[in-house]
């Protein structure tokens, strides 16, 4: 058991804490792009704040917040900077999937003396995982659009099982933990149209060695929680046994969300700060179609973040369900919670590209313009992985409403 770093730390706390860091990160925007991670000032603020520790159990120096306290932090933290909101959520997030499917030996290992815990990930396999026939794993590869390498601890990677014979096929996806020592950060992430301060490097291994127990074959998109799982028996939290689809889902809502949000400010700044040509003594914020095109945002940012919060309730409830056994976490629910985060960041993506940047004028789609760098992280959102599975996902609720099976509808091609 480690302590935690603040036993009385509430909820409440810790998104205040968001709040209040909110109109730092919106200063450190141009140098957070520069370095293309966020600078090591902010990383120290989120240390302090407890960020990382939101999702980590208690057993281990961690909150157990809960998902609805984790988006709204990652919602505040990306309203003062988009990137920097992506890549807390996409470190501060897989110690949800490590808490759920691994035993507590690999646990012990994995958080250590002081639980001090960030993990990037990406979503496909790289590589073959090869035995060495003592006990440990060898990872060769290189692992692309690592939100948040500069920082992690370490890696939550996927391999596929190496053949049983020569010129036979790979075997099934295996899922690791890797500690930092074991992989080195590319310098690669450069040259993007968007959140070009996610620190989304990819990183590298050459023969590198990790225990056996620090893998589970598994696939992140399709972890086997019915039931239950080791992580929920382990910390006596449902949270630890929640399928991982929906939850991404949900992260990248929250990330659209602050978003929209900061756009939203910054049309507000905008507006009330732009004098009319023929009555300069006026600003656009007097005119009742910039009124109007702010609160129409306003409304539909408000209504995608009521859904992302009813969604994350949804999502603890199902856990709840399943480890009680009165209904499994099944694919079919997966699919529904997934589909309804997704609606919520496109709503959010829409509205900003739609009503907010459209009608903010040209002058403010220049370099170095906030409401630019907002539609950039916004568009570059909107070309993830993530959000490419809208068709998929709406044809597998169709299917599953339909009675017809679903499961096989590929979420990636």
């Amino acid at each position: 058991m480690l302590a935690v770093p603040e036993p009385d730390l509430t909820e409440h706390d810790i998104i205040e804490r968001a709040v209040a860091l909110r109109p730092v990160l919106l200063e450190r925007q141009p140098e957070t792009e520069r370095l293309t991670h966020y600078p090591k000032d902010t990383h120290e603020d989120f240390l302090r704040a407890g960020f990382y520790r939101m999702l980590q159990p208690r057993r281990y120096g961690g909150y157990e917040f809960g998902l609805p306290v984790f988006y709204r932090v990652v919602t505040e933290i990306a309203r003062g900077c988009p990137s920097t909101g992506w890549a807390l959520s996409l470190t501060a997030a897989h110690v949800l999937q490590v808490a759920t499917l691994f035993d507590e030996r690999a646990q012990e290992q994995i958080f250590g003396a002081d639980g001090d815990f960030r993990a990037a990930s990406t979503v496909l396999p790289v590589g073959v995982a090869q035995p060495d026939g003592d006990g440990h794993v060898v990872l060769d590869g290189t692992w692309p659009y690592s939100s948040g390498a500069p920082y992690s601890t370490h890696y939550v990677g996927q391999s596929l099982r190496a053949p049983a014979a020569p010129g036979e096929a790979p075997g099934p996806p295996v899922l690791f933990v890797a500690p930092r020592s074991v992989w080195t950060v590319l310098d690669d992430w450069h040259g993007v149209l968007g959140l070009r301060g996610s620190g989304s490097n990819s990183i590298h291994m050459e023969q590198a060695r990790i225990p056996e127990y620090l893998t589970r074959e598994a696939f992140l998109l399709d972890l086997p929680v019915e039931g239950g799982s080791a992580g929920s028996k382990l910390h006596g939290n449902p949270m630890y046994a929640g399928r991982a689809p929906s939850f991404f889902h949900g992260e990248l809502a929250a990330v659209m969300i602050g978003t929209a949000y900061a756009a939203a400010d910054e049309y507000a700044r905008i507006v009330a700060a732009r004098p009319l040509a023929v009555e300069p003594d006026r600003t656009r914020a007097d005119l009742h179609d910039y009124q109007r095109h702010l609160g129409e945002a306003l409304g539909i940012i408000d209504m995608a973040e009521a859904a992302l919060r009813q969604t994350a309730q949804d999502w603890m409830e199902t856990c709840r369900r399943n480890v009680t056994g009165r209904a499994p976490f099944t694919v079919v629910e997966d699919n529904r919670l997934a589909l309804m985060f997704l609606n919520a960041g496109r709503a959010a993506w829409d509205v900003l590209q739609g009503i907010l940047f459209r009608t903010a004028g040209s002058r403010h789609a220049r370099d170095g313009e906030r409401m630019q760098r907002y539609f950039r992280d916004a568009a570059t959102y909107w070309t993830h992985v993530g959000a490419s599975m809208a068709e998929p996902l709406t044809r597998r609720v169709g299917c599953d409403r339909l009675g017809l099976p679903s499961q096989d509808i590929p979420l990636i091609p």
